[in-house]
């Protein structure tokens, strides 16, 4: 659900779903301070947050993990089941691995530790309202290592099964440029800040990447750039 802002602009519309009453209301504050954001529901269980997620048809939930009656993950996988229009992103305490490759696997599009700065929560907000997967730093490795296995892909090819070299050479250098942050976890917007180009600019490198390279999703695009040697797979 988008909703109208006085200015026009779409604003970003949040449900919260953790058990702890205090963060909620921390994370309500810090999201009524963004014009482009406004929280629409809470929840204190799993079982709620779907309920509210049905009823109100967030763009974002912001899920923790641990929580009664039902886990985030299992919510997770249940709102992203019955509304595919609504983005998920985790909010945890939880940095294992074990852990953010589950919610991958049931659907978030972000995943971020809660001893984060508020304002990259608010840029993880954003990044996964646009469409983006946002990783929090160190994680995207976690998910290569997770995924480099010979069944997936034989080391030293493409999706496409080209070689190293001729499968870079169908890309210009900002494409690679791109690519590299992408798979390092950067946003569009960091991208954009860092390349200084438009965030347009840099969605339509994105798009020519994953195109010419026949990449489905962030999942084969970072793959492919390690296997490349573009990012090192080690932290």
């Amino acid at each position: 659900m988008q909703i109208e802002a006085n200015s026009g602009e779409k604003m970003i519309s949040v449900l919260l779903a953790d058990d702890h009453d205090i963060l909620r209301q921390g994370l309500r504050l810090l999201f009524k301070a963004q014009p482009d954001m406004r929280v629409v529901g809470e929840a204190r269980t799993g079982g709620e947050a779907i309920a509210q997620a049905r009823a109100l048809r967030p763009a974002i939930v912001v899920l923790d993990i641990s929580m009664a009656q039902m886990d985030g993950l299992t919510a997770c996988k249940h709102i992203r089941r019955e509304l595919p229009q609504t983005q998920v992103l985790i909010l945890t305490m939880h940095e294992r691995e074990e852990y953010f490759l589950q919610a991958l696997r049931v659907g978030a599009a972000g995943y971020l530790v809660k001893k984060a700065a508020p304002a990259e929560l608010s840029s993880a907000v954003r990044a996964v309202a646009q469409g983006e997967m946002y990783l929090y730093p160190g994680l995207a490795r976690a998910l290569v290592r997770a995924y480099l296995a010979p069944h997936h892909a034989q080391a030293g090819e493409s999706p496409r099964g080209q070689t190293l070299p001729n499968a870079l050479q169908v890309l210009t250098p900002r494409e690679i440029e791109v690519l590299t942050l992408v798979a390092e976890g950067k946003t569009n917007q960091e991208i954009a800040t860092l390349l200084v180009l438009s965030i347009k600019t840099v969605q339509a490198h994105r798009a020519n990447v994953m195109e010419k390279l026949g990449l489905q999703d962030i999942t084969h695009l970072v793959r492919f750039a390690i296997h490349h040697g573009l990012i090192d797979p080690e932290p």
